[in-house]
């Protein structure tokens, strides 16, 4: 959880208020998944060595995770790495027994997709470029999720509802930080697209969330889902108001709203 609160305090809210087991698979899926990201998305390293770090990565997990032969894979880079990439090993150790297959699984097919884009150089040219980007990024979660709570409680929901909830949240992400991407050169609008178009497909996805949420039943679950896409729409607001992004009291505020909802 200290390792959570650390890489994304947005995520560490809703997974904190998760009941244990939940808690737990999905706290180690999301560390897992952010192992693999903080490589995609490392300022120093070259395109090749992410790659071939993401693909490497991407194959012991699916063919039996060795934690040695990983972090020897990691070693000349190991200064560079955070913790959290470093120790997939662990968050792959505390995920229940029950879950940790499929959080090796959508893990395994994240990182290929990301080096499948490191190769690309992250050119996205086409809409169908961007949910295929958008899909290994974001909404593989959203099913990896739909996975977990029909586990749980055979909660059942819409497989393409939960990769728009995913490709939403990365949606007002790409705008959020679409000045820091330009400057590292890298551009997820696809050829022709305006900020207004961006906001569109924002908000399009947004709406499949809304309806990915009334599928769900479960309180607990329900309360997970609701406070990042309460958070993405508010975001979405605070861009089109010409803000860089919500103030740290619009965050609390938003999730007390959405606490005191589920409590009454």
């Amino acid at each position: 959880m200290r390792v959570l609160k650390q890489t994304s305090r947005t995520f560490y809210i809703p997974i904190k208020l998760l009941n244990p087991t939940l808690r737990m698979a999905v706290g180690s899926a999301y560390l897992c998944m952010r192992a693999i990201d903080e490589i995609e998305d490392h300022e120093q390293l070259d395109a090749d060595v992410k790659q071939q770090l993401l693909e490497a990565t991407g194959a012991m997990l699916a063919n039996g995770f060795d934690k040695e032969a990983y972090l020897q894979l990691l070693s000349p880079y190991a200064e560079l790495l955070p913790e959290v990439t470093m120790r997939l090993d662990d968050w792959l150790t505390v995920c229940p027994v029950d879950y940790v297959d499929k959080v090796k699984e959508s893990t395994s097919i994240m990182a290929t997709g990301m080096a499948k884009w490191v190769g690309k150089a992250f050119l996205v040219q086409t809409k169908e470029d961007l949910d295929d980007y958008t899909y290994y990024v974001a909404g593989l979660v959203g099913v990896m999720l739909s996975d977990i709570w029909k586990q749980y409680d055979g909660t059942e929901t819409d497989q393409e509802l939960a990769i728009g909830y995913g490709r939403g949240l990365q949606a007002v992400n790409i705008l959020r930080n679409q000045e820091e991407d330009s400057e590292r050169g890298v551009r997820f609008f696809p050829a022709g697209w305006t900020r207004g178009d961006m906001f569109e497909y924002a908000e399009a996805n947004l709406r499949m969330a809304d309806e990915y949420i009334e599928s769900i039943s479960t309180k607990n679950i329900l309360l997970f889902c609701n406070i990042p896409l309460a958070l993405a729409k508010r975001t979405l607001h605070a861009l089109k108001n010409g803000e860089d992004k919500m103030k740290r009291d619009e965050v609390v505020s938003t999730v007390d709203e959405i606490l005191k909802e589920y409590e009454a």
